[in-house]
């Protein structure tokens, strides 16, 4: 016992305190190093749930190593390996060793003392896959898609088959099957390529005893006419004899069939839609634009109840993407530019409402696109404006002096050229770039106007997949020479003109790759044209490039938000898209078979995962 006590050289009568005075003199005689390890312990847990809050909002988004595929669409149209996100916006790019090296060197203090600990998640995109900047649609109707979605009537190939899918979506919905006062709405409708080419009637509607008695409401594919069932024709009367800058489809005996078209639109008289309904639209439109890696959407044509419902939805909850709107200009009503404030990133920079949509004429499609000659496979006609040219010299530099960005519809070069000389006679002494006047489609413009856009800096807001919607019909109605003028997209650039590309939708698909593939091919989608596997006019081809900054950085400028978003650069938002192959460089074949992977706004997932 003694032996064991001695080895271990503890006396048997040896005081406590005495023995153990080593293991608390920490405590009773403080260095100042224990201070500091003592104070940085504390420090770590008070401030632990704030580091792993920093550390989950940044990360870093990377292409697999010795791969530079993130597209910045910066000015030199830059590409690098990783993109260091922080937050809502981008902090640093490069490789994945530089961007680590400037976070690092960005901390100060316990953010570097306890940085391996809260380092940032590193995210692979797949092999093969690529990061964008989020893509924009500059020119888009979200609660119009939105219906079309509920009733979509794109793609039929006659009136019978058209009517036999308001059937259907009639005895599939049994709230509308059972109240025959219930309007039904639906959209897409397309009568030149149906036999003939035939403009539908209310007859045609009633002949379905599913259908008949029930008011109902179709949207052509241009939304440029309204299909009308008879209660719903019926319920509008009466009709004025003509209407200014609008159609009246009337038979033989003066009676209306049940089709208008244009202005002739606004005589029809339907119910005011429900809050629950804006809402039911508006999130099926939003679920596929992020579905489709749209992260900012130009609506072309608010009207006060959609704004209002944007406004209100704004206020409820983070909107999922970016609307920049365009209010509708009513030439009836009274001037509103003086009195109305523009709304300029509201809801966190997810809503502005500072520019005006002013329709100058019809579409090519229903014939209303106005003309400076004759159609050629209707001499009767040249088209229609929608309102006096005085109306665009009034009113156009009225707005621009109250500080509204001016966008114009016009699809006929006639319109056209009326159009740009009101910006022309508006625009003399002002900051064009402060202004940024836009040209809503600028379809058909004689090479001579095409310059004077240029030259004006006014901006050219083109949808891509118009052109081979049009290019099967655009020739017998245009001639063999006026035709080389329709969307002549090269030639616009040539002449100085700044794009900016969207879809149009619901007239034409909303997802970009559509428009993407369009630009850069011009042709359908099984590959082909009236001009064979080249293209229709394939010298009017877009590069990839040009395709890509058009639905990116050139939105950006044409909606005046370029400094903060357009592309994957230092400063900006973190709204970008991963696309599951390279776009830029595949088969163009193969662009449309692209997925998107994931969608992000502000740094945050809006759809797919990492």
């Amino acid at each position: 016992m003694s032996k064991r006590r001695s080895q271990a050289g503890v006396a048997p009568t040896h005081d406590f305190k005495q023995s153990n005075e080593g293991a608390f003199s920490f405590f009773r005689k403080p260095s100042f190093q224990s201070l500091v390890v003592a104070l940085s312990i504390s420090v770590f847990f008070l401030l632990k749930d704030s580091l792993r809050w920093q550390s989950n909002s940044t990360y870093v988004l990377c292409s697999p190593e010795g791969t530079e595929k993130v597209y910045t669409v910066d000015s030199t149209n830059s590409r690098v390996q990783c993109i260091l996100i922080k937050g809502a916006v981008i902090d640093h790019t490069g490789s994945l060793d530089q961007v680590l090296q400037q976070w690092q060197n960005s901390l100060v203090g316990f953010q570097l003392i306890f940085s391996k600990y809260y380092a940032p998640s590193v995210h692979y995109i797949q092999p093969g896959a690529i990061v964008v900047p989020g893509l924009a649609d500059s020119h888009a109707h979200i609660l119009e898609y939105g219906a079309t979605l509920q009733l979509p009537l794109e793609g039929t190939k006659s009136i019978n088959e058209t009517v036999k899918r308001v059937r259907e979506y009639i005895l599939s919905n049994d709230d509308i099957q059972s109240d025959k006062t219930k309007f039904v709405f639906g959209g897409g409708w397309d009568h030149t390529v149906w036999p003939n080419g035939a403009w539908p009637t209310a007859a045609d509607l009633e002949s379905d005893p599913i259908i008949r008695g029930r008011p109902v409401i179709l949207q052509s594919k241009d939304c440029h006419a309204l299909w009308l069932s008879q209660r719903a024709l019926e319920s509008s009367l009466p009709f004025p004899e003509e209407v200014d800058g609008g159609l009246i489809v009337r038979d033989f005996s003066g009676r209306p069939t049940g089709m208008l078209l244009d202005n002739a639109q606004d005589l029809v008289k339907q119910p005011q839609l429900h809050e629950d309904e804006l809402l039911r639209r508006f999130n099926s439109a939003i679920q596929k634009a992020v579905e489709y890696g749209l992260t900012s959407i130009h609506d072309a044509g608010l009207d006060p109840a959609s704004l209002s419902f944007f406004r209100k939805e704004s206020r409820r909850r983070t909107l999922p993407i970016r609307i920049y709107g365009m209010s509708y200009f009513n030439e009836n009503g009274e001037y509103w530019g003086n009195i109305t404030t523009p709304l300029i990133g509201g809801a966190d920079g997810r809503l502005t409402a500072r520019s005006v949509k002013i329709f100058a004429d019809g579409a090519l499609r229903t014939g209303g696109a106005a003309l400076y000659e004759p159609y050629a496979d209707n001499p009767s006609t040249n088209g229609l404006m929608r309102l006096d040219q005085e109306v665009l010299f009034k009113y156009i530099p009225l707005f621009l002096r109250d500080g509204w960005q001016v966008n114009v519809h016009a699809i006929g070069d006639r319109a056209n050229g009326l159009v740009v000389d009101a910006f022309q006679a508006s625009l003399k002494g002002a900051n064009v770039t402060a202004l940024r006047p836009r040209l809503e489609h600028a379809q058909l413009m004689t090479k001579a106007d095409m310059r004077r856009l240029g030259e004006l800096g006014v901006i050219a807001s083109i949808q891509p997949t118009h052109a081979i919607s049009d290019m099967l019909f655009a020739e017998d109605r245009l001639g063999p020479e006026r035709v080389k003028n329709l969307y002549a997209f090269r030639t616009l650039i040539e002449s100085g003109a700044r794009i900016t590309l969207g879809s149009d939708a619901p007239v034409e698909d909303l997802n970009p790759l559509a428009g993407f593939y369009a630009a850069v091919t011009r042709l359908s989608r099984d590959g082909e044209s009236p001009h064979g596997p080249d293209g229709w006019f394939p010298e009017q081809r877009l590069t990839r490039e040009e395709a890509l900054r058009g639905m990116t950085i050139d939105p950006a400028y044409a909606s005046f938000t370029e400094s903060f978003m357009g592309s994957l650069e230092v400063g900006k938002r973190a709204d970008f898209v991963v696309f599951s192959q390279d776009i830029m460089s595949i088969k163009a074949k193969e662009i449309l078979t692209t997925k998107v992977l994931a969608t992000a706004v502000d740094g945050k997932l809006v759809f797919g995962e990492l």
